[in-house]
């Protein structure tokens, strides 16, 4: 048995007005689901701008403000990783200089006995 078009129109009217959802034809493709790529590219640009933020945040912290710069690019590159960043080299370089952070702090802790950078003599 097959079915012109105006026998599929009225079927599928007749089972639109009692509320059930037709289904698609033998030959028809069955409709693809709507693409979940929005929230994904605005994850991966989340996970990004973390990394670069981590490697940033630890490049500046090698020269001030160790103790608050050191631990955030550390945090901030762990999440990026979590998040499946597109750019991990800069997630494990601001990791990386997160720790450098907190070892030149170390160092100046223990040589100066101050959290200061001092040049002169």
């Amino acid at each position: 048995m097959t079915l012109t078009l105006t026998d599929r129109t009225r079927r599928t009217s007749h089972v639109i007005d009692k509320g059930v959802t037709p289904e698609p034809a033998r030959g028809a493709a069955a409709p693809a689901p709507a693409p979940e790529a929005a929230p994904r590219r605005a994850a991966g640009r989340e996970a990004d701008g973390l990394a670069v933020a981590s490697f940033v945040l630890g490049l500046v912290g090698l020269l001030a403000f160790n103790l608050l710069l050191g631990p955030t690019a550390i945090v901030m590159a762990l999440l990026s990783l979590a998040r499946r960043t597109r750019r991990p080299g800069r997630a494990y370089l601001g990791l990386a200089l997160g720790v450098a952070d907190l070892v030149v702090l170390a160092v100046l802790v223990t040589v100066n006995g101050t959290v200061a950078w001092n040049l002169g003599a």
